[in-house]
């Protein structure tokens, strides 16, 4: 119990950290002045239009899904509150695909080339394919399965999060290479989050007793 209540206050923290960046980031300061924007405009013959309009469709859906993250995973719905708990599942199925679909475009201009667009592709196919698994599970009433793939759907949700926590501890390792640490951070971003997921789901099924199965009810 004492470890699931960490990892949700963890979950949690990075879930309102993102959130807070990209409202001081995009909302309340010029975006072009630092950050990815500014690193975008030095790049010689970059257009910033329609690129800046679909990395802002990007950010908001993302964001969302950031926000109803926590509140879809860690609070069981009781009978009343099944609904409300629906109909915030699609909102968050819909921003992760709307978020996905875009971001294959803005993988294409990724900093960084191939190797980091790369990442950042591979990232976008696992977050909706993970996310539409979830919901397989859900149509066949698999409830356990179904819970264990939105955590895993989660942990790349996150991916915003911990790409940043990445690119920090990185960029002063690779010194004036900031594009390897660029690189190398749209890789471990969603790699270690999936490591991490995986671990926490192993464990809980352990401590339930629980055993997977294809097509079975696990719960």
């Amino acid at each position: 119990m004492v470890k699931k209540t960490i990892v949700r206050l963890i979950v949690s923290l990075l879930a309102f950290v993102l959130l807070y960046y990209v409202v001081t980031q995009y909302g309340l300061s010029d975006p072009t002045s630092k950050g990815l924007l500014h690193v975008k405009l030095s790049e010689p013959d970059f257009s910033l239009s329609p690129w800046i309009y679909v990395l802002y469709a990007h950010i908001v859906t993302a964001c969302l899904a950031v926000a109803i993250g926590p509140f879809q995973l860690f609070i069981k719905p009781k009978r009343r509150g099944v609904r409300l708990h629906r109909v915030l599942g699609y909102i968050y199925v819909a921003s992760i695909y709307i978020s996905g679909l875009v971001s294959i475009y803005l993988c294409i201009f990724a900093t960084g080339g191939w190797k980091a667009g790369l990442g950042f592709f591979s990232l976008d196919i696992l977050w909706m394919a993970s996310t539409w698994i979830a919901i397989r599970q859900a149509v066949k009433k698999n409830i356990t399965a179904h819970r264990e793939w939105m955590l895993r759907s989660y942990a790349l949700t996150l991916a915003a999060v911990s790409f940043r926590v990445w690119l920090m501890l990185a960029t002063p390792l690779f010194g004036d290479q900031f594009l390897s640490a660029y690189q190398l951070s749209a890789w471990l971003c969603w790699v270690g989050n999936l490591v991490f997921m995986e671990l926490f789901i192993v464990m809980t099924r352990k401590k339930k007793g629980i055993q997977t199965g294809s097509g079975l009810n696990l719960r």
